[in-house]
């Protein structure tokens, strides 16, 4: 009895073990394979980071009161360094190449495409300069506009008009009238 009771211990204890094992050699397989995969995205991001710490100095330069810029390299399935909400960086299809994008309403433009830091750091920073420009129109208070100027008429003045206008009628028959009885005579 204890036999049996031994040889169904060992089994129940030799599976988790296999499993375990499969489960340990399934993960390195995999590790393997996407071992690439996260040596270019490494790579990808040290590239990003790179081009982040030469636009320190600009940011820098970015007064504390405008708040339109959040740069970061974010690390998902695409890397990307933000320099705001609508743009980033990105790597091109060889992972060599930088590519600076906007998103708009009709679509993702590229800005700026370039294998160099400096070409890409001069195009940030003339991004970086139209939207604190167009920050500045934007936060002008535009004058409430000045109510029209609108002359009054004075009342009496159109309802004289009308008395002036009935008498001279009245004046007018009456003198047809007058005309016509004369002539008659």
């Amino acid at each position: 009895m204890s036999n049996a009771q031994n040889t169904g211990n060992e089994a129940r204890d030799m599976r988790p073990t296999r499993l375990r094992d499969a489960l340990r050699q399934a993960r390195i397989e995999a590790a393997d394979r996407t071992g690439v995969v996260v040596e270019l995205r490494d790579a990808e991001v040290a590239r990003l980071e790179i081009l982040n710490e030469a636009l320190d100095p600009l940011f820098a330069e970015v007064p504390e009161q405008v708040d339109l810029f959040d740069r970061g390299v974010s690390q998902g399935e695409t890397p990307r360094l933000w320099i705001d909400v609508v743009a980033h960086i990105v790597m091109g299809r060889d992972k060599r190449i930088y590519r600076f994008v906007q998103d708009t309403r009709f679509g993702r433009i590229v800005i700026a495409e370039s294998h160099d830091v400096p070409v890409i750091v001069d195009a940030v920073t003339g991004y970086v300069a139209r939207r604190m420009i167009e920050r500045e129109h934007a936060m002008v208070a535009t004058p409430a506009a000045a109510e029209p100027v609108v002359e009054k008429k004075p009342r009496g003045r159109g309802f004289g008009m009308f008395v002036l206008g009935f008498l001279l009628g009245a004046v007018a028959l009456f003198g047809l009238a007058l005309y016509a009885s004369l002539k008659n005579l």
